[in-house]
């Protein structure tokens, strides 16, 4: 039987993935399973309210935190499950959004069976830092960290909205107009970038491989996949590649700081944050966070 004392679905009612439909099947399903463990809905209102959701939830008892979403939607979810502190919180997804990747590569079984058994596990979590001109900020990504393409791409798409048609053209214009991107760190001095990613799974995108026989979300390591500036075919080359026989081995590290030299966006899980020039970032893996479902 599972661990948990009740099990709390948190779904934006707006969301063009269906989350409240699935939501509301998730419940019925975990009816018929588990009658006896309590199911409640909480709808968002606003960005950021799964966050303080989350984190409320999470303080008292043990509950189960189901985020009904894609990967943004669980990243604020998994963020405010940490803010609470509480050890018997668990997190979890029920993909139902555009962009399911951590769903997608991490997935054992259905989740109400998941949750039936009570199979709880333990995944790593990136932590990024950074220490700027508005102090320091904290944030957990359940995926991936991405500069360059990865967060230029998904400013783009919120303007221009998704759709397979859309999203392409999308991609297409915000390749064309890409300018590379310079970074400072200890080691290297200053290097421009057209993409770096710090990756805790293995896939991206939905088609992207990107580290082959990595990734795994508990090996206590984060994959770097860097694509220093270079002539925008060979960019396309790479993308190519990673969509089909994937990017082969990649170098896996602990931790990965820098300083960024010009004002930058960065994608954590999807969610967009922009960084001022100046600012110190630290990437860090912080193994066996987070309980979940797989």
């Amino acid at each position: 039987m599972p661990s948990f004392d009740r099990v709390v679905l948190i779904f934006n009612p707006n969301s063009t993935g269906e989350a409240q439909q699935r939501a509301e099947d998730l419940r019925r399903d975990l009816a018929q399973q588990s009658p006896d463990l309590a199911v409640e809905m909480l709808p968002t209102e606003h960005a950021g309210h799964a966050t303080e959701l989350a984190r409320t939830v999470a303080q008292t008892g043990a509950p189960l935190v189901v985020s009904v979403s894609g990967d943004g939607g669980y990243n604020e979810v998994v963020n405010g499950v940490m803010q609470a502190g509480n050890e018997q919180a668990v997190a979890a997804v029920l993909a139902a959004g555009n962009a399911n990747d951590h769903r997608r590569a991490t997935q054992e079984r259905p989740l109400a069976e998941g949750i039936t058994r009570g199979d709880i596990t333990r995944i790593d979590l990136l932590r990024f830092t950074s220490d700027g001109p508005d102090g320091r900020a904290v944030r957990y990504a359940h995926s991936y960290i991405g500069l360059g393409l990865t967060p230029v791409v998904a400013v783009d798409l919120e303007k221009g909205g998704k759709g397979s048609l859309r999203e392409m053209v999308t991609v297409v214009r915000s390749f064309a107009k890409f300018r590379p991107f310079e970074i400072e760190t200890d080691d290297a001095g200053r290097e421009s970038f057209d993409s770096l990613v710090f990756a805790n799974i293995a896939q991206m995108a939905k088609v992207a491989t990107l580290a082959e026989d990595q990734g795994r979300p508990d090996d206590g390591m984060f994959e770097v996949i860097t694509l220093r500036h270079t002539a925008k075919w060979r960019i396309l080359a790479t993308a190519l590649k990673a969509s089909t026989t994937g990017l082969g081995k990649q170098p896996s590290v602990r931790t990965y700081a820098f300083t960024t030299v010009t004002p930058l966006p960065l994608q954590v899980d999807g969610e967009v944050v922009e960084l001022p020039a100046g600012t110190a970032v630290r990437v860090d893996i912080v193994p066996d966070a987070l309980p979940t479902l797989l």
